[in-house]
């Protein structure tokens, strides 16, 4: 688990307990459904109870954790209707952040997704697939100039992300390379300066993920 060694101080604020939550809860070192006892969080993260339940307040407002009054906390989960409607709202918003954000990415930026591209095709971990997944994708929307949007798209990335793991493992054993075949696609498209091209790949590429999670509802099993 990924945690702050400082000794218990009240410098350890809740934006700080926050980020090193959110950290272990999108790896996977906390699963949907596990519940959060502040005590011993305070005792890991070295921290007092007020910036834990900052933390908790905090991630709440994300998603990714869900408070129960007088009961207490657990890591969020999603149902199958509930992450469709997501990657519905991925499908429609992502593809404008590029289209934003295309026009403002310098060659150097497209030479490092070139690479991020071909590392993906070439690893077999998981996790280090959906490392370079999110930075890929991320990283090809980073230019764009919104105070809304952006914040809007990561949340959304954020809190699915545990259900794309599952679902990444399951595309691995079935070995569907159609991901990878996307990703090339989008920095051509990118490098030619054809946003309309990049951001159709994009929804394509964002649909097919949506139907392959809804293709497998065991993924949502508790």
């Amino acid at each position: 688990m990924s945690m702050i060694t400082t000794s218990p101080s009240h410098g350890v604020t809740g934006a700080r307990v926050a980020a090193t939550l959110r950290d272990a809860i999108l790896s996977g070192k906390y699963a949907p459904g596990e519940r959060f006892r502040q005590d011993d969080l305070a005792d890991h993260l070295g921290a007092s109870r007020v910036p834990v339940r900052e933390a908790l307040r905090t991630l709440e407002a994300e998603g990714l954790v869900t408070i129960v009054p007088n009961t207490g906390a657990w890591v969020s989960t999603l149902s199958v209707a509930d992450c469709e409607e997501m990657y519905w709202m991925r499908e429609r918003l992502e593809p404008l952040l590029l289209r934003l954000s295309a026009p403002n990415l310098t060659d150097d930026v497209i030479d490092h997704l070139t690479s991020l591209a071909h590392e993906m095709q070439t690893t077999d971990d998981v996790e280090r697939f959906l490392a370079l997944d999110r930075e890929f994708h991320l990283t090809s929307l980073q230019a764009a100039d919104t105070t809304v949007l952006g914040d809007t798209v990561i949340r959304l990335w954020n809190r699915t992300q545990r259900y794309r793991r599952e679902a990444t493992r399951l595309l691995s054993l079935e070995g569907d390379g159609a991901v990878h075949h996307d990703h090339h696609l989008l920095v051509g498209a990118l490098r030619r300066r054809d946003v309309d091209e990049a951001e159709h790949v994009l929804t394509r590429h964002i649909r097919r993920s949506r139907l392959e999670l809804v293709r497998h509802p065991e993924v949502f099993d508790p």
